[in-house]
């Protein structure tokens, strides 16, 4: 009953103070963007690895100033706090993973592509391998023919958490530099082949 009471307490209060969180790290940084002008009016996917996960909102939200996509989350506690934050920016959600349904994610995420929507996915999560990159991105950007942009987001400092992931959350006062890719098709490649493009792209500006 405690257990239940805590997390009920939590689901309730973590995703606002969270979402505060973003926004007053994002506005205490000076921000650089190695970008596109502009990704162009089809939908598309956007991919970052899950350690890099927290300013993602800002990425998307330059090149859509309305939002039009779902992220694919895990349905686990912690997905679910994730959820609840990122729909403070008008984020929907699809819950799944590649290691907990995984098959109803794959086709809802396919589903969400075909209707229109922009789709948000953490190639490596939601518990890794930490850079590695699963087939579900792969999958769905072939099987309903959109294409993908890598979002790599590096501050100049930071706090790094001991997770699987290497979580993390940049410092107040630094500079958070974004590197966005063109669209990369990835229409008619082998899986190795398009899982390999995918990894280095997103690992490009890794130090």
């Amino acid at each position: 009953m405690l257990k239940k009471i805590s997390r009920s307490l939590a689901l309730y209060l973590l995703p606002f103070i969270g979402s505060l969180l973003i926004k007053l790290l994002y506005l205490t940084n000076k921000k650089v963007f190695h970008a596109p002008a502009a990704l162009g009016e089809e939908n598309f996917i956007m991919a970052c690895w899950h350690g890099e996960l927290l300013m993602i909102p800002y990425a998307y939200l330059r090149y859509r100033k309305t939002p039009h996509v779902k992220l694919i989350i895990s349905d686990h506690f912690d997905g679910t706090l994730i959820a609840k934050t990122l729909s403070y920016f008008g984020f929907g959600t699809i819950r799944g993973s590649s290691r907990r349904n995984a098959a109803r994610a794959l086709l809802q995420g396919i589903k969400a592509l075909k209707e229109g929507y922009d789709l948000g996915i953490t190639p490596d999560g939601p518990k890794g391998p930490r850079h590695e990159v699963a087939d579900g991105i792969i999958v769905m950007a072939q099987k309903a023919d959109v294409k993908i942009t890598l979002v790599e987001i590096k501050p100049s400092s930071y706090w790094q958490l001991n997770s699987w992931d290497k979580f993390v959350i940049p410092k107040p006062f630094g500079t958070i530099t974004y590197y966005i890719s063109d669209l990369l098709d990835i229409k008619g490649l082998e899986l190795e082949e398009a899982r390999d493009l995918i990894k280095k792209g997103l690992l490009k500006h890794e130090q």
